[in-house]
């Protein structure tokens, strides 16, 4: 009996788990069409059961049901009933299921519309577009998935008139950096680079991903200071179930990549961590004074010993980029109503490039004769680089739910460190005007550390379920930091004596043996708050929100510069490894040698601290005027202020303000909809670019590589102190939505730039960069946007989707007198000088197209994709010193996923980026001259290949 007992509890215990096994869960959000946002407490139901659940306050909702095939009820009152069918649930899997209901035209009135659940997510994809206030184009987790990327950079190549540059940073509408905005969870967050606006965007997984919007046009809701566009990153509060996966990838460049020639010198042992221990740390207090050869000699002995000896590269084989990165994540109830939820993810990338034909050049026009048309050369650096670069991060998201409210606690740090090492050909002017050319050898280490840690804690309540008040907040501080550690810049003069050659360390022209330690640190604060009430205003549905925020950020930033001095300047067969080897260290009792200059040690108009305000408060209103017409107006204050501490006209200044501004940025957004699948929109927004810390600064910031200098744009004596740009955006746009995830649009746009901020060259001066207010500019411009599936061709082509877009943007600055004059004064022989030209930064032309093919059935996903930018004004000429423009970089990339094994749970990727192997070029160009290099690098074709598993 007792044997039959066992038995039968045996069989009890494993028909239970395959009852459990056979379940699975159908989840995904209730979107309120009216006002393109969550609705909460909406009803859904199995049909023709009492199954069901709610959805809880932020429109998410779950349902755990037997495997099969069901028909699905969303209904909420005053909303049209939508019933989804053919909705298959799988053993243990989770089916997405967004849906948007629309408002009843009579409340009292039951409509129901009927679709399947393939047309539903298929339509889903495009609704949250349709029904926005602004212009924005995205992706959500569903269409990330089908691309089949692995991180946000790839995927977001597919998003009409948004370029990816380097791989990694996001530009809209063939616009550069300043006037794109990069943003996490709604937050501005810095990057790598605290300069730049937008952060890479390779380092964010897809999986953790709710979704990517690209907004293209401005709401009072946002942030004033950008014009291309703001591109919102939103990761997932939890996954529905847990969640564990695994990745692994390596790619091959065969120009990069098994070279024997590679460049690379000794670092730490923690360099493959994305930092140095503390080898190439300053080995020698910022204060300590510095003897000469008449005063403390063996000090001066001392110190200089303290210094690493290598100072040119060593030679050794190239690996290949590899990666590895998982994410994990689950939820569990607290409660009968509340749950708790985590998301994570770590990533490791190790990079390895190698650029053997890499050239920058300073050219320059014939000063004394306007008859030559030819450029002469100031500096050329020709020669190989070797650049290893480092890259981890890691995200960590916990969510709280109750019935009510959700509070998120974001958590990300980026660690990042790249080696390079170099030897170069130097061709440079004695005279610095193309004349008395001479050569030398060049050779450079450098090792740069970057690191960044953000935290976001956000809340999201609902207030009063009845009276449709809502509140969200954010409170969101961050941690930057950029070392610059022990720069190493070696050039000697090559000189010919007799049959012989010499190599020497020669001041006067080509500089003394350099070592650079720069330090910046950065904090950012940043607080929001937003409360908004659905109501009816003349009895039609109505919407408003306002709030406020603070922004606070704080940046020291300094430099040490030491400089080595030599009594016997010829370097034997010109190895500059030997400058500090001990024998060759000056000493008092030879009293020849190396040793370290007693100048130029701390530079105090290198360094500065900077603080940065801005105080925001905001109003919109969003009201329907009728069914078919929709009216958006919203204010935004900004209060923006910027204090400086430093050197000034060569006078210590402490926390000066140097630009104090309060401005009105009015937008207005009219929509109209033709039909239930069309909209005719137009809108209208004041919007802002402002100047960075360092480039609102007299700081003076040395590239060792390309011999270049950016010198702040504070009283530079050559240009006024810059100031922000001021711009007005006016677009007009027809989007026509069609099923299948298929749309066409036409856009236009019209921006007037006030002041806008350019990179341009101080006179007579081709390696100093600085930037600077050069006139007011108008960018017009169209653009054609469309989606189209195959299908229509044969059924052969259902699988393949076309995209493609494509803007075209005319840009006109009109120069001040000063710039106007100096081209004038700088004109060749029979050139006409307008007074107006491109604005710097605006591409003319963007164009962006892809062809992919997905069977969901099988697994598998393929895409081809091409973007390219017109010729683009990128430092902008002035004097004897021509416009520099970036040419154009014809990127063809080809993608392949395929999922396999049991539920699928496995992954290939294979990727081949740069298929035509064009190159990233930027000419110098000249009336009458053949174009000139100021920037070359050969990026080659990559081909990756990439593994992950789903636990």
């Amino acid at each position: 009996m007792k044997k039959i007992t066992k038995i039968l509890s045996l069989i009890l215990l494993f028909t239970t788990s395959i009852s459990f096994a056979q379940t699975g869960k159908v989840a995904g959000k209730v979107i309120d069409g009216e006002f393109n946002d969550v609705l909460s407490f909406a009803n859904i139901l199995v049909k023709g059961t009492t199954t069901g659940t709610t959805s809880d306050f932020d429109g998410n909702y779950q349902l755990e049901l037997d495997a099969g095939t069901y028909t699905l009820v969303f209904s909420f009152v005053g909303y049209q009933t939508t019933e989804i069918s053919d909705v298959v649930i799988t053993a243990d899997g989770v089916t997405d299921l967004t849906v948007t209901l629309n408002a009843s035209e009579n409340a009292l009135d039951e409509v129901v519309i009927t679709t399947t659940a393939k047309r539903n997510t298929e339509s889903a994809l495009l609704n949250i577009q349709k029904k926005s206030v602004v212009m924005l184009d995205g992706l959500s987790a569903q269409s990330i998935k089908k691309t089949g990327a692995g991180d946000i950079a790839a995927a977001v190549k597919s998003v009409p008139g948004v370029s990816v540059q380097g791989g990694k940073y996001v530009y809209v509408r063939g616009l550069g950096d300043r006037y794109t905005k990069s943003i996490l969870n709604g937050v501005d967050i810095p990057g790598l680079d605290p300069d730049r606006n937008t952060i890479p965007m390779d380092i964010f997984p897809t999986n953790i991903i709710d979704n990517v919007i690209v907004l293209k046009s401005a709401s009072a809701e946002y942030p004033a200071d950008f014009t291309g566009g703001i591109v919102n990153i939103v990761t997932k509060d939890f996954p529905t179930k847990a969640e564990y996966s695994l990745s692994v990838g390596a790619s091959y460049n065969p120009d990069m990549h098994f070279k024997d020639n590679y460049l690379s010198y000794e670092g730490s042992n923690t360099d493959f961590l994305g930092y140095d221990n503390g080898l190439r740390n300053r080995k020698i207090n910022r204060y300590q004074p510095i003897p000469g050869t008449f005063e403390n000699k063996k000090l001066l002995t001392s110190l200089t010993k303290r210094f690493n000896s290598q100072l040119g590269a060593d030679t050794e084989t190239s690996n290949p980029n590899y990666n590895f990165g998982f994410t994990l994540g689950n939820q569990y109830d607290v409660g009968e109503t509340n749950r708790i939820g985590y998301q994570a993810s770590f990533s490791y990338k190790n990079n390895t490039k190698f650029y053997e034909d890499r050239e920058d050049g300073a050219y320059i026009r014939n000063r004394f004769d306007t008859s030559v048309n030819e450029l002469g050369i100031n500096r050329t650096v020709k020669g190989s680089s070797g650049i290893n670069e480092v890259l981890m991060n890691t995200l960590l998201g916990l969510t709280y739910k109750t019935e009510n409210s959700k509070y998120k606690l974001t958590g990300l740090h980026i660690q990042n460190g790249e080696s390079t090492a170099g030897k170069y050909d130097l061709v440079i002017s004695e005279d610095n005007a193309g004349g008395g050319l001479l050569n030398a050898t060049g050779d450079e280490l450098t090792y740069t550390q970057r690191s960044i840690t953000n935290l976001s804690l956000a809340g999201e309540h609902t207030l009063d379920a009845n009276s449709g008040w809502k509140m969200d907040w954010v409170f969101s501080p961050s941690f930057s930091s950029v070392q610059d550690k022990d720069h190493r810049a070696t050039a000697l003069r090559i000189v010919d004596v007799g049959d012989d050659i010499q190599y020497q360390i020669d001041p006067s022209s080509v500089g003394n043996p350099t070592r650079i330690w720069r330090n910046l640190s950065e904090e950012s604060w940043v607080a929001n708050a937003k409360l908004e009430k659905k109501y009816e205003l003349f009895n039609r549905p109505a919407q408003l929100k306002f709030g406020g925020g603070y922004t606070f950020k704080y940046r020291d930033f300094n430099s040490d510069q030491y400089l080595f001095e030599t009594t016997s300047p010829n370097v034997l067969n010109g190895d500059v490894n030997t400058i500090l080897a001990e024998e060759n260290i000056w000493t008092p009792a030879t009293g020849t040698g190396t040793y370290l200059d007693s100048n130029n040690i701390f530079q105090p108009e290198n360094s500065y601290e900077g603080e940065y305000n801005v105080a925001s408060m905001f109003i919109s209103n969003e009201f329907n005027a009728t069914e078919a017409f929709k009216i958006i107006l919203g204010l935004r204050t900004e209060q923006f202020s910027l204090f400086y501490t430093g050197v000034v006209d060569e006078e210590n200044v402490t926390g000066i303000k140097t630009i104090d501004e309060f401005d009105f940025f009015p937008s207005g957004n009219l929509i109209y909809a033709l039909t239930e699948q069309s909209n005719l929109r137009a809108s209208y927004s004041r919007t802002t670019a402002r100047p960075s810390f360092k480039e609102a600064s007299t700081a003076q910031i040395f590239d060792p590589i390309t011999n270049r200098f950016f010198i702040g744009g504070l009283n530079n004596n050559t240009f006024d102190s810059v100031r922000p740009t001021y711009i007005n955006n006016f677009d007009v746009r027809y989007e026509w939505f069609r099923e299948k995830g298929q749309m066409i649009a036409f856009s236009g746009f019209y921006k007037s730039f006030t002041d806008p901020i350019e990179l341009t060259f101080f006179p007579q001066a081709p390696k100093q960069l600085t930037v600077a207010n050069l006139g007011d500019a108008t960018v017009i411009g169209g653009e054609v946007e469309f989606r189209q599936n195959l299908g229509f061709i044969s059924n052969g082509f259902e699988k393949f989707k076309f995209n493609a877009n494509v803007s075209i943007i005319s840009s006109k600055l009109q120069m001040t007198d000063q710039e106007f004059n100096r081209r004038v004064a700088n004109a060749r022989d029979g050139e006409t000088i307008d007074d107006t030209r491109d604005l710097q930064g605006q591409s003319p032309y963007l164009i962006n197209a892809g062809l992919d093919y997905s069977d969901n059935d099988k697994g598998f996903r393929a895409g081809l994709f091409y973007n390219v930018q017109g010729s683009t004004l990128e430092v902008v000429g002035t004097g004897d010193i021509p416009d520099v423009y970036t040419q154009p970089f014809n990127s063809l990339n080809f993608t392949l996923n395929k999922t396999f094994g049991k539920d699928n749970k496995s992954a290939i990727d294979l990727k081949v980026n740069n298929i035509l192997g064009d190159k990233r070029e930027s000419f110098y160009e000249s009336f009458g001259a053949e174009d000139q290099v100021f920037s070359s690098r050969n990026p080659g074709t990559e081909i990756s290949l990439g593994y992950s598993y789903k636990f």
